[in-house]
């Protein structure tokens, strides 16, 4: 088929997204400190780009508070109208004051499920794990908690108060609901929240790649998209959707069950509409043999860039451009180049794509052609998922050591110990200060 070119007022609307990110989510009035840029979701906007302009480059990192929680911290904190929002595996949300960490308010959402209610799996106990999304219109910030039951529960709770405003069940009817895990971020699109479901680590239980919709008045019924394969197919990356200017939704979906015949749109690229229908998808034309060796693209989620280009990346270690208006099917591609097996979210600031490598985080560059070209790559440790402030990248290591990388080089700026974190833990920038979750709370970090 032809690849077809994205009409002009689609393309100028992503790129408005891409290029201005921080204007589309302009800083909240507070008077609980002063007014900083805002980090409302996963990677701070729909697009998951993850930067920030107006950071400076540090020339050292110091630690200025830490906060102790009640609970494991997987989700990205958010920055909110002068409130640190972050969300525990022990089912709370926390309001913490930017310059000290002083607890504002916490809520707690009910009891995580226990190790032992659960078929397999690798957080325990389970709460929330995917990174919660804030609405500028409601004034809520929405997370999925895992309680027992186990049931997923969508909370909508007041910023400001700490007050729960919507709490209903997004489990579809009649699954087994212990062998789903809520891990990829929530997404905020035309007064819907998305919500991707995939399945526990080590695949067990009859679970299928998914993604449930609410209002967020959290009336109404729930839409859904149920990937079409008889098992697996999670759609578990922790960026979650990442959602066009036009709200069309773009997932990464893990191996499934068929390894030959025909294609049940695993390890792949899926295109939902607004009400996650699906418009359009990719597969490598290896997919089955992918399928059947665990190499899947559902690892790492989908990089919107300018010029209606998309890329995706998983475990296979093969990166794939696309027209993200065309995704051309099993095969489509417009380059396949080697980069890595990646985990996790990307980063991209202008025409760099900043990749979290298993083998060290890696710099690709959007070149005329279109084409991706190789830029750097940071020593084998640093693997977590990045974000970018001015010219400085940020990433963990295993270890709970935070870097910040020239972004044009690589080059080791400084670093900071954070203490131990999950291996995908991504850090939230705001001002000056970089907030990251940790197993025991979350650690601001000044830059200098």
């Amino acid at each position: 088929m032809p690849r077809l070119l994205m009409p002009a007022m689609r393309l100028l609307g992503v790129g408005m997204l891409l290029a201005s990110s921080l204007l589309a989510f302009a800083p909240a009035a507070s008077t609980a400190a002063p007014a900083t840029p805002d980090w409302p979701m996963y990677h701070a906007n729909p697009a998951r780009t993850g930067y920030v302009a107006s950071t400076r480059d540090p020339s050292r990192l110091t630690t200025q508070w830490t906060a102790p929680l009640d609970g494991a911290v997987y989700a990205e904190p958010l920055i909110v109208g002068g409130r640190v929002l972050v969300a525990t595996e022990n089912d709370s949300i926390y309001s913490l004051d930017p310059r000290t960490g002083r607890v504002q308010w916490r809520v707690n959402l009910g009891t995580p499920v226990p190790q032992s209610d659960l078929p397999c799996g690798d957080i325990f106990p389970l709460g929330i794990t995917g990174t919660p999304v804030y609405d500028p219109q409601t004034g809520l910030v929405f997370a999925v908690a895992e309680v027992t039951g186990p049931t997923h529960v969508l909370i909508g709770v007041d910023v400001k108060t700490g007050h729960v405003k919507v709490r209903r069940a997004v489990d579809p009817p009649g699954i087994d609901t212990a062998a789903f895990q809520q891990r990829g971020a929530l997404a905020l699109d035309g007064g819907r929240v998305y919500v991707p479901f995939g399945g526990l680590d080590g695949d067990c239980g009859p679970y299928f790649g998914l993604v449930m919709a609410s209002r967020t008045s959290g009336t109404g019924a729930l839409l859904s998209y149920r990937v079409p394969t008889a098992r697996e197919g999670g759609i578990w990356s922790t960026p979650g959707p990442v959602v066009d200017a036009q709200g069309d939704l773009y997932v990464s979906v893990g191996n499934g069950a068929a390894s030959g015949g025909t294609w049940d749109k695993t390890d792949s690229v899926l295109r939902l509409s607004p009400t996650l229908q699906l418009e359009d998808a990719f597969a490598p034309v290896i997919w089955a043999s992918d399928n059947a060796s665990d190499l899947d693209l559902g690892s790492m989620g989908p990089v919107l860039l300018p010029n209606g280009l998309i890329y995706a990346n998983g475990k296979s270690g093969q990166g794939y451009l696309l027209h993200a208006q065309h995704l051309g099917g099993i095969g489509g591609q417009i380059q396949t180049l080697s980069v890595c097996a990646a985990y996790g979210g990307a980063a991209l600031s202008g025409q760099s794509l900043f990749i979290p490598c298993a083998s060290g985080l890696r710099q690709l560059i959007l070149e005329p052609g279109p084409r991706l070209a190789y830029g750097w790559q940071a020593p084998g440790q640093i693997i977590g998922s990045p974000v970018v402030g001015g010219h400085t990248v940020y990433s963990l290591d295993p270890g709970g050591t935070l870097y910040a990388l020239n972004a044009a080089t690589g080059a080791v700026r400084a670093t900071v110990a954070v203490g131990g974190t999950s291996r995908f833990t991504t850090p939230a920038i705001s001002g000056n200060t970089v907030y990251v979750g940790t197993m025991q709370g979350v650690v601001a970090v000044g830059i200098l």
